[in-house]
């Protein structure tokens, strides 16, 4: 049989066809990369979206002066003439401040509500006639402002008499968390530590009993301790993490109130299988509990050691003791609003916003807006930049129309994808058209800051130079900030220092594992 040759007319119809089919395939979006695992549980991810939170110390050492009470201090002391719980909300929530947190009961016992398990609460002190109760007012005010709440629940405990009766004293402290967990509505933060003194008596706490109570009965709420599970302590009361901090972490290496290798815990593990970001916390005051005495840190200071957590992929917990009034103190207060202001300057401007971007490459072709460079100058996780999934070279580009001052660079990843950058720098474009280094950095994760010298250029390029995956960059920011510009307040290392710093955290984090840095 002999076929009819194709005419014009059949191969137009040919070529529309395939047009109309590769044309329908395209208008399917690229899907997203996968995740790399661990990733955060979504309560992880709201504690560490609120950035910084308030740790209020108050109880009878407030009125003793002193920071850990016997225990078996007369209740008749615990009486502020004037408590406001109210003013301690106020100021967090005028100061930046998304959670508040309380000390419920500390080491000496005494609890700030009427708990019926014990008499040594409030219950028994002269404050309202024996029927006041600290978390409910505190509870109430930050329900009222939109804050969040979290409790601390001392494990030690040097006024109860069990305490050293493994099982009662464990059915004790779980009866008390019962009452604080179903007693005053939602709880976002629980803090746990390990603290005890020395020749106290020896205790076994049953933290994983614990610990799926409090998720039992508050499943939104994070916990933190030495160990996790949802957040991890630092390593130290200074406020500083390292300038790598991995959010990836083994709980098994660390115990709670052992004596842990405290720069695993600054630094955490680029082959964790758990994620457990790091929680730095300091005291306002020389101590954590008020003293007339005392003094509150400069606002600069404060600056410095936002850089130090939050700008390290950690949340800052400002402790801010209320004075033997009840309040928090005027002086306390116009440094938190100093502080405040010094943020609003710096960060409110950000100066990526008027730059032309572009990237060496972008998931799903250049002209795939889901995955584009443009993302990066927008706020939240869930918009990112993400590069061809088969090019190795990753590069963002910032061109201006003029010359920009600078010396803040800011990064976020889309921690719900996993925490991916390894390392990364900044090069500007000089004068002379050559590519000059400014700075570089280890760890991003939920959000890194890094202040240098100050530079000025028309041309920006950030490079990452290793990661355990395809890297995702949700935001970038550049600041001017001259207040820390002549303090020379920097975590970044000259390019020596950081490959000599980058080999010794090969050596120190050796693993049999298929991920490589």
């Amino acid at each position: 049989m002999i076929l009819n040759k194709p005419n014009k007319l059949n191969l137009n119809i040919i070529i529309i066809l395939l047009f109309i089919s590769r044309t329908s395939q395209s208008l399917h979006p690229k899907a997203p990369p996968i995740p790399i695992l661990p990733i955060p549980k979504s309560r992880q991810i709201s504690w560490q979206i609120a950035e910084m939170a308030l740790f209020l110390h108050f109880g009878t050492n407030t009125f003793t002066n002193t920071e850990w009470g016997t225990g078996h201090v007369d209740p008749s002391i615990f009486n502020p003439s004037s408590l406001n719980a109210t003013q301690w909300v106020k100021v967090a929530k005028d100061s930046g401040f998304k959670r508040v947190i309380l000390t419920a009961k500390h080491h000496d016992g005494f609890c700030l509500w009427p708990s019926q398990y014990t008499d040594y609460s409030v219950k028994s002190s002269p404050w309202k006639n024996g029927s006041g109760d600290v978390v409910a007012e505190l509870a109430k005010a930050a329900r009222n402002a939109g804050l969040e709440l979290g409790l601390y629940l001392s494990p030690w405990d040097r006024h109860e008499s069990c305490y050293g009766e493994t099982l009662e004293y464990n059915e004790y402290y779980m009866g008390q968390m019962t009452e604080l967990l179903t007693r005053y509505g939602e709880i976002k933060y629980i803090f746990l530590d390990g603290a005890k003194g020395d020749g106290e008596k020896d205790m076994e706490y049953f933290f994983d009993d614990w610990f799926s109570l409090i998720h039992q009965l508050q499943p939104g709420a994070a916990i933190f301790s030495d160990a996790g599970p949802d957040t991890r302590w630092v390593g130290d009361e200074a406020g500083v993490a390292g300038t790598t901090c991995w959010s990836l972490f083994n709980c098994s290496a660390v115990k709670i109130g052992g004596d842990n290798d405290l720069r695993y815990s600054r630094e955490g593990d680029p082959f964790g299988h758990d994620w457990v970001p790091a929680e730095c916390d300091v005291s306002i005051r020389p101590g954590w509990f008020w003293h007339a005495s005392e003094k509150p840190k400069s606002a600069l200071t404060l600056l410095d050691l936002y850089y130090k957590s939050v700008g390290r992929n950690c949340l800052l917990l400002l402790n801010v003791p209320p004075n033997s009034s009840g309040l928090i103190s005027d002086e306390d207060i116009q440094v938190l609003k100093e502080f405040s202001e010094l943020r609003d300057s710096i960060f409110s401007h950000n100066i990526a916003k008027a730059a032309l971007l572009s990237a060496s490459s972008t998931r799903g072709g250049p002209k795939n807006s889901q995955f584009g460079p443009q993302n990066i100058i927008e706020e939240g996780l869930y918009t990112y930049w993400a590069p061809d999934q088969e090019q190795s070279d990753w590069v963002l580009y910032l061109e201006f129309q003029q010359v920009m001052t600078f010396n803040v660079l800011e990064l976020q990843e889309p921690i719900q994808m996993g925490q991916r950058i390894i390392e990364f720098h900044l090069d500007i474009l000089d004068v002379t058209g050559k590519w000059q280094y400014v700075v570089s950095g280890t760890t991003v994760g939920y959000r890194r800051l890094l202040v240098f010298p100050t530079v000025k250029s028309h041309l920006l390029r950030l490079v990452i130079d290793k990661s355990r995956a395809c890297p995702l960059i949700s935001h970038l920011g550049i600041y001017m900030d001259s207040y820390s510009a002549s303090r020379h307040v920097s975590d970044t290392l000259t390019k020596s220092k950081f490959i000599n710093n980058l080999v010794f955290r090969r050596t120190a984090y050796s693993r049999s594992q298929s991920v490589s840095i």
